[in-house]
């Protein structure tokens, strides 16, 4: 985990695969514990609020061509890695998921894991992968892909065998 800040496109590609999959597109309702008002709307305590994670994921504004997966959404200008407000994949707020740094802390790991131990190879032209989510309401679960994992031939192994 040191190295991540020495990795800012590895890091923004792990933060763009969550922003684009947008696996939990609403979160779970949540309960207004007091009256309160927001943005010229008053929202009496007791009324069920469900947060459209969609709608803050795929902010135009913030992330132009929301719809095209693009790392660069989360690299500023010279390449470094850029936080935005905007990236909420785990819920918004004081519900906000409890293992979010656990999470983002694994799926880091497990991403360069994969990348330094083996090459990927797409089955099918990757012109012709579709993202559509193969199921779509409270999740959205991604369609099923059969890839290779070729393992990286290391200098190190290599001289073990010699």
């Amino acid at each position: 985990m040191k190295d991540r800040s020495q990795m800012p496109y590895t890091d923004a590609v792990v933060h763009e695969i969550q922003r684009y999959i947008d696996l939990v597109p609403t979160n779970l309702p949540h309960l207004v514990t007091r009256d309160m008002k927001f943005r010229n709307y008053f929202i009496p305590k007791g009324t069920n609020v469900i947060t459209s994670l969609s709608s803050i994921l795929h902010d135009d504004k913030e992330f132009p061509n929301p719809e095209k997966f693009d790392p660069g959404h989360f690299l500023d200008e010279r390449g470094n890695f850029k936080k935005s407000d905007y990236f909420m994949p785990f819920s918004a707020g004081k519900r906000i998921c409890a293992g979010e740094a656990l999470a983002r802390m694994e799926l880091f790991l497990f991403f360069t894991t994969i990348l330094q131990n083996f090459n990927l190879k797409s089955l099918v032209d990757v012109k012709d992968i579709d993202t559509t989510p193969a199921i779509s309401g409270f999740g959205h679960l991604p369609p099923f892909y059969k890839a290779c994992f070729i393992p990286v031939q290391r200098a190190d192994s290599l001289s073990s065998h010699l």
